[in-house]
């Protein structure tokens, strides 16, 4: 019996593999265990159609991140903190930036991915590294202005 791997099955092969198998354990293990189809003509076509729509939804999902990721770096993001005797009142923090970044360009950041490498505490210009996933990454230049 031929069937059509969906998922990865140790000692057998990968997703979208083809394989001959005895027909006990690709009717009673790998396709009730949702890990193998029945390897028709019909199905291999499905396949394919249902993975080529997944490649074209990932480059798409790219080129959006990419231009992101253009976005922030050519622009530049002002935050305003009040001043202090030594460098500004409180520090500017993940949370801060990424609602600054929200206001002034529209673009929904979280917190999370932005990674400080250590707290704002004085006015002038920073580097601040932003993750935007599938292994992009944004260096935004945050301008700190005391007011």
């Amino acid at each position: 019996m031929k069937v059509l791997l969906i998922k990865d099955v140790k000692n057998l092969g990968k997703a979208g593999e083809v394989k001959e198998v005895k027909d006990g354990y690709g009717k009673n293990f790998l396709i009730r265990q949702g890990l193998a189809k029945l390897a028709t003509p019909e199905v291999i076509e499905a396949y394919k159609k249902e993975q080529a729509q997944k490649e074209a939804k990932l480059q798409e999902e790219l080129n959006r991140l990419q231009e992101l990721k253009n976005l922030l770096e050519s622009k530049e993001i002002r935050i305003e903190k009040e001043k202090a005797p030594a460098g500004i009142k409180g520090s500017v923090t993940n949370a801060l930036i990424a609602e600054e970044i929200n206001k002034q360009l529209g673009v929904e950041i979280d917190k999370k991915e932005i990674n400080l490498k250590k707290a704002i505490k004085s006015e002038g210009l920073f580097h601040v590294d932003i993750k935007l996933g599938h292994g992009i990454h944004a260096d935004a230049k945050i301008n700190v202005v005391g007011v």
